[in-house]
């Protein structure tokens, strides 16, 4: 062993990226390459009656414009959202409904601007509540294979017969996914292949998708995703811009490069859908949790059903005899939604760990202390023994680092001239996942090695970390292990999303490297020219059935201030502590930590969406209006970890980092938000309007701007 796996190695990639030289998805210069803008529909619900096309083709540089009239056949689609321009339906505003091609992306955008498009326009409906009539419970399943409902004991009686009991309500606004690069594809065909570049978190996938709709078996089409800039989820699986692009360069005979504008992504590359939870939360005087039931009400589309399982971490979490868990979902008029950073645990989490705060609250007792007398010795759903949970470490470790200690428990008991401050603290978990993957590993005479794999780096290092655990797994030094990634041409893989990238593609990695060590040391005499090649494949090991639930654990402490003059909560400290497996670069996770905090911090007080009853549309649609952290928003952010030896998980003992930092950051913020004010919030974001207007109508005071500051104890529902 070199020791390479742990070490807080550079990103590979990063020279190319600052100096320009790395080449992205929109980047690839063909001869003759045209550009594409789509054309989205203005109507939420209804049928295209007509097309008129004159105007746009006689923009100067405009080759064509494709609509459902003239674009190439698709065969059905697994996923009906990419059945772009097969039909006059409208399911939604902002579908695309029209593409016009250009020699320049100036042209293709002013001739898109030129298309007029008749609509027969239908009664729509995009509002969701808890009463919808149209809400059901999924026959099935919910994302991630979840079942909709999960029940144990009796719930209800316990609830009324606990000692102290929380029934609140709690609501998570639509969130948008807004990756630094917009969803982009350059397509090109030549004899009959098809070769896509296209910003994706997984080549693979796209390909698969990619010939059955068009037709072609698999080895005539080659898709790279050689540098990805974030995707969060909105790129985890095909998106219409690389369906339009391969369909508009088939039309044209050219290749085609279409880049989706920013705004035009909320309607067309998912969202987090909203979330209305109930949570019911029981416990005895002492603080032991009798009942747990947490009830999630989201939306989906017309066209395909996507449920945010935000009701699943409370099947987790904590031990309690009696529960139930229940998913609810109204399909509307609205786009689809889909992944999205920590989906279902992000949402959830912020609702559970939120009531359990309030608990808290009514039993006067310390939160840190209530989530550690409520520590499982199993998983509380399944009766599966945890391959290792320190969640209790990292409170532990979590409240030494913040001071905890040192913390006035009453609600709006400090105080710096206008601000109130206070502290919160939440935890976090997300599950481990892995799916099987092959990898290929060379020796060269120069006494260098070659990994090949098709891994995608969406800007976390995975070829980084990748490197590393084959030189641990050589014996190699770190620089003399190279990876190529990204290519659908490379031994396969599954996508870089729910945290299981570096656990799936190292396991297959680990196992081909150690094979190409045994073999070396099995050879003797020079290598041939061509060096020694080894494949291995994880099937059959890496989605095996595991006796141990699984999942990574974490602890997040906040520190804020609310200015009671303009509403404005800062945020002056963010501690995260997590039990995430063994580490494998102490940097590149370490960014990922904070970059999960940060998004947290976002969901908390500065991003939200809305969707117009009026027009059925996303009103925030850009980053001018969808307001994400900027650095002037983040105080002093850590990130820190236990140390955690399991080995059950895979040959590097690794849990995914990359969503776990999300997870509990906004409730431990909204939690911090109570204790400075006494106010306690249920509504995300928590922006300067909303709790300017819950601290004027705080109870006990006459305007909390110059008041005393308030020493009660119980929550003032806000709703």
């Amino acid at each position: 062993m070199t020791g390479s796996v742990g070490a807080p190695a550079e990103r590979r990639e990063g020279r190319e990226k600052v100096s320009g030289t790395a080449r992205y998805a929109a980047e690839y210069h063909f001869p003759g390459r045209a550009q594409a803008w789509p054309v989205p529909a203005t109507v939420a619900r209804g049928r295209v009656t007509g097309v008129d096309t004159a105007a746009a083709l006689a923009v100067p540089g405009v080759l064509d414009v494709l609509t459902h009239e003239n674009a190439p056949r698709l065969a059905e689609p697994d996923d009906p959202t990419l059945a772009v321009l097969q039909n006059p339906r409208v399911p939604h505003r902002g579908w695309f409904v029209a593409l016009v091609v250009a020699e320049t992306l100036e042209a293709a955008r002013a001739g898109a601007a030129a298309v007029r498009v008749a609509y027969d326009a239908e009664e729509h409906d995009v509002v969701l509540t808890t009463s919808h009539p149209g809400v059901y419970v999924p026959e099935e399943e919910v994302n991630g294979g979840h079942p909709a409902v999960r029940e144990q004991g009796d719930p209800d009686g316990a609830f009324g017969s606990s000692a102290a009991r929380v029934d609140v309500a709690y609501r998570v606004p639509p969130l948008h996914n807004h990756p630094m690069e917009p969803h982009a594809t350059t397509a090109h065909w030549d004899d009959g292949r098809l070769t896509v570049h296209t910003s994706s978190q997984g080549a693979g996938v796209v390909g698969a998708v990619l010939a059955g709709l068009f037709g072609l078996p698999k080895e005539r089409i080659v898709v790279t995703s050689e540098h990805v800039g974030g995707g969060f989820g909105s790129k985890g699986t095909p998106r219409p811009d690389v369906v339009l692009a391969a369909m508009a360069a088939r039309q044209t005979g050219r290749a085609v490069t279409v880049a989706l504008p920013r705004r035009y992504l909320p309607a067309v590359v998912g969202h987090r859908a909203p979330t209305l939870h109930r949570l019911r939360l029981g416990a005895d005087a002492d603080g032991r949790l009798a009942c747990v039931v947490h009830e999630a009400t989201t939306h989906t589309s017309r066209i395909k059903e996507f449920v945010e399982q935000a009701a699943v971490p409370a099947r987790v979490m904590y031990a309690a005899p009696h529960s139930r868990t229940v998913h609810r979902v109204a399909a509307l008029d609205v786009p689809s939604p889909s992944w999205m950073r920590a989906p279902g645990e992000a949402p959830g989490m912020y609702a559970l760990e939120s009531a359990l705060d309030e608990l808290a609250g009514e039993l006067g007792m310390d939160p840190v202390e209530l989530r550690v007398r409520n520590e499982p010795d199993v998983e509380p759903d399944s009766g599966k023994p945890f391959s290792s949970r320190h969640l209790v470490e990292c409170l532990r470790e979590g409240a030494r680092r913040f001071g905890w200690a040192g913390r006035d428990p009453r609600p709006g008991s400090r105080r710096e001239g206008p601000l109130l401050l206070g502290t919160g603290v939440a935890a976090a978990t997300y599950p481990v996942m892995m799916w099987p993957a092959a990898a290929t590993a060379r020796a060269l005479p120069d006494g260098t090695f070659l990994v090949r794999i098709n891994a995608t780096d969406i800007g976390t290092g995975a070829r980084t970390v990748l490197a590393q655990i084959g030189a641990d797994a050589l014996g190699a030094p770190l620089e003399r292990v190279r990876t190529e990634v990204g290519s659908s041409e490379l031994p396969s893989a599954p996508l870089a999303g729910g945290s299981a990238g570096t656990a799936s593609w190292g396991w297959a990695v680990h196992e081909a490297c150690a094979l190409l060590a045994r073999r070396l040391a099995e050879h003797s005499g020079p290598l041939p020219e061509q060096g020694l090649d080894v494949r291995a494949d994880t099937r059959g090991a890496a989605d095996a059935e595991s006796a141990w639930a699984r999942h990574a654990f974490g602890a997040h402490f906040a520190e804020v201030a609310v200015d009671t003059v303009t509403g404005e909560v800062r945020v002056g400290r963010l501690l995260g502590v997590y039990a995430a497996g063994r580490i494998l670069n102490a940097r590149t996770a370490r960014s990922q930590f904070v970059g999960g905090m940060t998004m947290g911090l976002g969901m908390a007080l500065t991003e939200g969406s809305t969707m117009d009853a009026a027009f059925g549309d996303f009103t925030e649609s850009d980053l001018a209006s969808y307001h994400v952290p900027v650095h002037a928003d983040v105080g002093e952010i850590e990130a820190h970890w236990v140390d955690e030896d399991d080995s059950r998980l895979n040959p590097m003992g690794s849990k995914g980092i990359g969503e776990i930092g999300i997870v509990g950051t906004a409730a431990a913020i909204g939690n911090a938000v109570h204790h400075a004010t006494g106010v306690r919030f249920r509504e995300l974001p928590l922006t300067p309007d909303r709790v300017l207007a819950g601290l004027l109508d705080r109870r006990g005071t006459n305007d909390v701007r110059t008041g005393p500051a308030v020493s009660g104890s119980g929550p003032v529902r806000q709703q």
